[in-house]
């Protein structure tokens, strides 16, 4: 229960999650900017619900409905255009 802060036990701060994996938006790539928005994707959601029990309870939800993996699937494409554009579209 390290996660509960002390002033108000029932507010849970979430862990220090790295957001940017290597602090850089910057590949070599398309698809390993494309695996990058994933993982950024995954990173947003491991920090809004920390506990991974919870997470493994949620997957069975979402994985059998349509329009939530849509909307992840519309978030990882937000997180690609950004890295698409910090990586000049791979314009050489």
């Amino acid at each position: 229960m390290d996660n509960i802060t002390s002033n108000n036990p029932s507010v849970v701060t979430p862990p220090k999650v790295t957001l940017v994996p290597n602090n850089s938006l910057l590949t070599e790539t398309p698809e390993e900017g494309r695996q990058l928005a994933v993982k950024m994707a995954r990173l947003i959601i491991k920090m809004t619900q920390p506990d991974e029990e919870k997470r493994k309870q949620l997957r069975e939800v979402y994985g059998n409905d349509a329009m939530m993996l849509i909307a992840v699937g519309h978030v990882v494409a937000i997180e690609f255009a950004t890295v698409a554009a910090a990586n000049n579209y791979w314009r050489k």
